[in-house]
């Protein structure tokens, strides 16, 4: 990326350089963004140009050349007191902070306020929780059943479906801002949240496939009307082992006949549409899935009983069952081959939103703690002046806050077009099992009122323990972090038998240094000399076994 930066007053516009160009150039153009844009409005009648959605003082439209790269986003950062933007793949320009600092001068390597835009929406989602879904919480999970009136008033509210590319009628929010609805939604009912965060979960293999036609017939009908949509990759007989599904899609003709039955999964009573993964043939693991957008009311497909659950019960799961039913092509998300990868991308996307539900669910058990704790007296004091309840308080708002800012670390890595799967795994599960830490220490400071069902505390510890397994289990997200530190991690440190551990001489290279430095790759004994010993004195390995070292 290039820029001209000719003074403080200075903002930036974006220009193409070249049509070989591989980045956006930056030209630095007027005093003020009005300016800046007015003497750039001969050039913004371009069809390249497309509209940005910004704050008054920010530019209003950027031009691209040559088309964004597979890698979904280009990304601009400002040389003087301006604002940072990303084009994003699905077709919009997104704030994504203040103005910095001149970068000449060093800036700030990140930015953890929060836009406008985005305290708006945290206080519509927030306010949303506390009118709408906290009163009926407790209700809903005792009658263990979704309030539908609720997902509708979400969606009406503009809650749900929020980040359906405005190319298809949506808001076209990002991840981050994904994760910040979810959490206050958590706050108030992690069931009633889930039901409305499935929406999202059942759209985004969608979202991601290659079949434009599809989008174009669906997403606009679930952004322009209330349809509910669920994802289906879980069966009876495997959940995180997605590889081992059953459900069997047979090609026939301009179609694929599905037979089989899906199981936990979310809305699965509620839902419109089901996007259903599916496999061509068992037994070649994950090279025979594919993916399908199938309607709830075609002939042959069948949902099952609400099944009853220990917590997140205000959140409708049932089975799905397929019979001979027929999909035509053009209903094909992803084609046999091509669905565990989409899986696999989906849920990198989607699980920080899990990391949010339990964040949200963990924040609502520690503040209600607090609160108890600031009345309840024993032995003469408020139990908030005892250390030890202290301390609990304070490593619960440590969990926290640690767990949020791995969950936005996950969603900031999507919407900036990086690889977010290890960061998401790690964030889901360091999240959700701190929820359920915080949970156990909120019960704790309540004492038997806590245990009781007329106090909050028993709902919350419910509706988190299924955090830990739904999208993939805390054992699978450890697996994916080891597979990825042990095969992909670049480590920083030498390996161990490269590392001398000069403890009797000075290393090689220095005016102290005399002969050689050799490490025994058993047990790290260092020899000095210009040979290796014949033989390690600690560990009694040969001369082989030794290897110079610096």
């Amino acid at each position: 990326m290039n820029g001209r930066f000719n003074g403080p007053e200075d903002v930036l516009v974006f220009d193409e350089a070249s049509p070989e160009a591989s980045s956006i150039t930056m030209t630095v153009a007027a005093a003020n963004v009005d300016t800046a844009v007015e003497k750039r409005d001969h050039h913004l009648r371009s069809p390249d140009f497309f509209e940005v959605e910004s704050r008054p003082e920010v530019a209003r439209k950027a031009r691209l050349s040559p088309r964004p790269s597979p890698a979904d986003r280009f990304l601009a950062f400002p040389t003087a007191g301006c604002y940072s933007y990303t084009y994003r793949k699905r077709g919009h320009l997104t704030q994504l902070g203040k103005p910095i600092r001149n970068h000449s001068r060093g800036a700030d390597m990140l930015d953890f306020t929060l836009t406008e835009a985005q305290r708006k929406l945290q206080d519509k989602a927030r306010d949303f929780a506390l009118r709408e879904i906290l009163p009926m919480a407790w209700y809903y999970d005792e009658q263990e059943d979704t309030p539908k009136a609720i997902l509708r008033k979400a969606f009406e509210a503009g809650i749900m479906n929020a980040d359906v590319p405005e190319a298809y009628g949506g808001q076209g929010c990002g991840l981050l801002e994904s994760v910040i609805l979810t959490e206050e939604l958590a706050a108030a009912c992690a069931g009633m949240a889930t039901s409305i965060f499935d929406n999202s979960l059942g759209m985004e293999p969608l979202i991601l496939s290659d079949n434009e036609d599809l989008k174009k017939r669906y997403l606009p009908e679930i952004v322009k009307n209330f349809k509910l949509i669920c994802f289906a990759t879980s069966e009876p007989t495997m959940g995180s082992d997605v590889a081992g599904m059953r459900c069997r899609a047979e090609e026939h003709g301009d179609a694929y006949v599905l037979n089989g039955t899906k199981y936990w999964i979310t809305n699965a009573g509620l839902a419109d549409y089901m996007s259903v993964f599916a496999t061509v043939d068992p037994d070649t693991s994950h090279k025979g899935i594919c993916a399908f957008l199938v309607e709830r009311e075609w002939e042959g497909v069948r949902t099952g009983r609400h099944i009853p659950k220990l917590g997140q019960r205000g959140s409708n799961t049932a089975a799905i069952h397929l019979e001979n039913v027929r999909v035509p092509k053009e209903n094909v998300i992803a084609p046999p081959g091509e669905g565990f990868v989409l899986a696999m991308k989906t849920f990198a996307r989607t699980r920080p939103s899990i990391g949010a539900f339990a964040v949200g669910a963990a924040r609502s058990a520690m503040e209600f703690a607090v609160d108890y704790a600031k009345r309840r007296r024993a032995f003469g004091s408020k139990i908030s002046d005892f250390q030890g309840i202290q301390f609990k308080i304070a490593e619960m708002f440590q969990k926290i806050e640690t767990s949020r800012l791995l969950v936005w670390k996950a969603a900031w890595e999507a919407d900036n077009g990086l690889d977010p799967t290890i960061t998401a795994s790690i964030s889901k599960f360091y999240a959700t099992e701190a929820a359920q830490e915080v949970v156990e220490d909120a019960l704790q400071i309540f004492g038997g009122y806590g245990y009781t069902r007329m106090f909050p505390l028993e709902k919350l510890l419910r509706d988190i323990r299924l955090f830990k397994i739904y999208e993939g289990t805390s054992e699978i997200q450890r697996s994916i972090v080891a597979g990825h530190v042990l095969t992909h991690y670049s480590p920083v440190m030498p390996p161990l038998e490269d590392l001398a551990l000069h403890r009797e001489q000075p290393p090689a290279g220095t005016d102290e240094e005399d002969g050689g430095a050799w490490r025994c790759r058993m047990c790290g004994y260092v020899h000095y000399g210009d040979e290796p010993p014949e033989q390690c004195p600690y560990c009694f390995f040969p001369k082989s076994a030794f290897k110079e070292v610096a």
